[in-house]
């Protein structure tokens, strides 16, 4: 099986060419990404915790998923795709806003350097999470999800503060 390639761009979003997902997270190379988050009616949000088997950034806390657009697809249609494989939510979303980050995962070894569009949505439907992907999820409050962060702040993404406090600066969360 073919290794899934990520799409490399530049600083504006302009496509540069593909890469090997390891290749590009072993070297650091800026690349599309989505990172979606889902409230229910009560507005809690839907959290998961990273399979232990990921090959970076394992059993960590992050929002409801992320991925990486398939070369040709767009960041909305990559949010829908991924939602649904690793939740099975489907549910419209609204495209928020972008972000840059580069961060490295201590454990793997490895680099996130991502262009990231971030996406919310609303569901209080029942789902069954791919445990492949996700080894746990849970819906928090954002009180109770502040608590958590800063009482332990290395169980939790490194992106997923950066999504919150632009959710934050822009009045949506």
């Amino acid at each position: 099986m073919e290794e899934e390639q990520v799409v490399l761009v530049d600083e504006q979003g302009n496509e540069l060419g593909l890469m090997g997902k390891t290749e590009a997270h072993e070297k650091g190379i800026l690349h599309k990404a989505i990172s979606v988050i889902i409230y229910n009616s009560k507005g809690e949000m839907l959290i998961q915790q990273r399979a232990f088997t990921k090959y970076h950034w394992a059993g960590i806390w992050s929002n409801t998923c992320c991925s990486h657009p398939h070369a040709g697809e767009s960041f909305a249609d990559a949010a829908k795709r991924r939602l649904k494989e690793e939740l099975g939510i489907v549910t419209p979303l609204k495209q928020e806003f972008f972000f840059i980050y580069k961060a490295k995962d201590e454990k793997s070894g490895l680099t996130e350097h991502e262009y990231d569009w971030v996406f919310t949505g609303q569901s209080d439907e029942a789902f069954e999470f791919n445990h492949h992907e996700i080894n746990a999820v849970k819906w928090v409050s954002r009180d109770e999800l502040q608590k958590d962060m800063d009482a332990h702040p290395d169980q939790y993404s490194f992106w997923f503060p950066i999504i919150l406090e632009n959710m934050k600066a822009k009045g949506t969360y």
